[in-house]
């Protein structure tokens, strides 16, 4: 069975709550169909992968068999879901083990966490809008290890690494991403996310 994005999008806010943990899988979905896009890769396999990558995470927030991302893999699974799916999202937790051996899972390991930065950052503007955001600006917010703790810095440069682009080059290219979004991912200074 192909899981296409509509499909996914109704299995990620059947199984998520959290309006914030929802944002995190539109901002991921934002930037990995915008590789897609540019690498002429199937996009809707791709924007699919991305909005499930932590679909299960809310209900099974644990780590390790019987948690995040095996139950929801083996959810997918049993829908039929293609195995480049599954694959990418075991990757993307690293303590699976599973290795990012596709380009579909070295893209979505290297948008997970460094949305997260971009979105953080937004959020501390006056505005709230991603609109005025920079690369400059990230960069500091970046180096400055009390600014969105919960942003593992060593994860955001080992997937740029393993994508094999630099590292400011792509997040440049997230944010970017995220801006032409905005509305969507609710970073464009207007009160709500407009899931």
């Amino acid at each position: 069975m192909r899981i296409d994005r509509d499909t996914a999008y109704a299995l990620m806010t059947e199984w998520t709550q959290s309006e914030s943990l929802r944002g995190h899988m539109l901002a991921v979905e934002a930037a990995v169909a915008a590789y897609a896009e540019r690498e002429h890769a199937d996009v809707d396999l791709w924007s699919a992968t991305a909005l499930l990558h932590d679909f299960d995470y809310e209900r099974h927030p644990h780590l390790g068999e019987g948690g995040h991302p095996y139950v929801g893999v083996a959810h997918l699974r049993s829908l039929g879901a293609p195995e480049a799916m599954c694959e990418a999202i075991l990757g993307h937790a690293d303590h699976t083990g599973v290795p990012r051996t596709s380009r579909l899972a070295r893209v979505l390991y290297a948008c997970d966490e460094v949305t997260g930065l971009i979105t953080a950052a937004v959020l501390v503007r006056p505005d709230k809008s991603i609109e005025g955001l920079t690369r400059k600006s990230l960069e500091k917010k970046f180096r400055d290890k009390a600014f969105a703790r919960g942003v593992a810095r060593d994860d955001v440069r080992r997937g740029a690494e393993e994508l094999g682009v630099d590292l400011w080059e792509h997040v440049e290219f997230v944010l970017d991403a995220m801006k032409r979004r905005a509305a969507s991912l609710g970073l464009d200074g207007s009160s709500g996310r407009g899931l």
